[in-house]
């Protein structure tokens, strides 16, 4: 099984506070160092992050594709009404031309409450919010559809008549789907996502959700192999376990998350923890950025064991 590696870009409290142009500089000294050893990279999509500094995430993402060939680019994940989503599927399908088929369409339900309400945006109960998403990937993969000229879809909250998207996405991006919840997340997932992806969640934790997706597929006549499976969250590595665990302190991270930390070898022990699920993508934020230690100690002494 061939395992890929990503790199979350900092943002929000995880980036250093400052000009764009300062900031951008700091994400290609890392993105330089990753091109051609890493399969891509992604950021959050949020708007806002208490004060801290947070980039628009599809006008980020457009930007540094065109910069960086050898690197697949996706949301990690954008909140589904964000983005009217006639709009979405034909911003996802420039981007994916425009890159040559190098970008993951990464959804989410929406979940930050406080955004939707400084932005503007309704924040309906969650059962709507996930009825609201199947609907935008149901809009998305008609309007992709090279058999149809013209997508119509009539939803219960998404309408669309005779929409045209020219030229079609060939192929289509893959929809990576985030969430885990396992009455309406999961079941969701088995329908429609072509990736699933979870945060920060330790490997006895994925591999009961991986249960009940099963479970889930199984149910519509799915293969729940053909879902591929994604880890993203922090690591925190170092030439020893004390350096890794003070990279730590003070760094962002939520309190349910698990993050990757020790020495290179314990890292691949952990890695490996997941990848015996069938986890094949990874998603790491490094806990040390804006220095670049962390990533050289990864590319150089934990890629080299997941290159079989």
């Amino acid at each position: 099984m061939k395992i890929d590696f990503g790199w979350e870009i900092p943002s929000g409290r995880r980036r250093p506070p400052g000009p764009e142009v300062a900031y951008i500089a700091q994400v290609r000294r890392i993105l330089d160092r990753l091109s051609g050893h890493f399969h891509s990279a992604w950021l959050p999509d949020h708007f806002m992050d208490g004060q801290a500094d947070m980039p628009e995430a599809m006008t980020t993402l457009s930007y540094l594709a065109g910069l960086y060939p050898a690197l697949h680019f996706g949301p990690v994940v954008l909140g589904q009404n964000y983005r009217n989503p006639a709009l979405l599927a034909k911003m996802a399908a420039t981007l994916q031309g425009l890159s040559g088929g190098r970008f993951i369409l990464g959804l989410g339900a929406g979940w930050k409450e406080e955004e939707y309400r400084a932005y503007g945006y309704d924040f309906p109960p969650l059962p709507v919010r996930m009825a609201q998403l199947a609907e935008v990937i149901q809009i998305c993969r008609a309007m992709w559809d090279p058999a149809q000229p013209e997508a119509t879809f009539h939803g219960q909250h998404y309408h669309i008549e005779k929409a045209v998207c020219q030229p079609k996405p060939i192929p289509p991006p893959p929809v990576m789907i985030g969430g885990g919840g396992e009455k309406l997340m999961l079941r969701l997932i088995a329908q429609h996502a072509d990736w699933w992806n979870l945060v920060g969640v330790t490997p006895a934790t994925y591999a009961h959700k991986i249960k009940v997706l099963a479970q889930h597929c199984a149910g519509i006549g799915r293969d729940p192999a053909t879902i591929r499976k994604t880890w993203a969250g922090v690591i925190s590595l170092a030439s020893t376990r004390r350096q890794a665990e003070a990279a730590m302190q003070g760094y962002p991270i939520w309190p349910e998350d698990t993050p990757i930390l020790g020495t290179p070898a314990e890292v691949v022990a952990q890695l490996q923890h997941y990848t015996s699920l069938g986890i094949d993508c990874f998603i790491l934020g490094f806990a040390d950025e804006p220095g670049i230690t962390g990533i050289n100690l990864f590319i150089d002494e934990v890629m080299p064991h997941f290159e079989r």
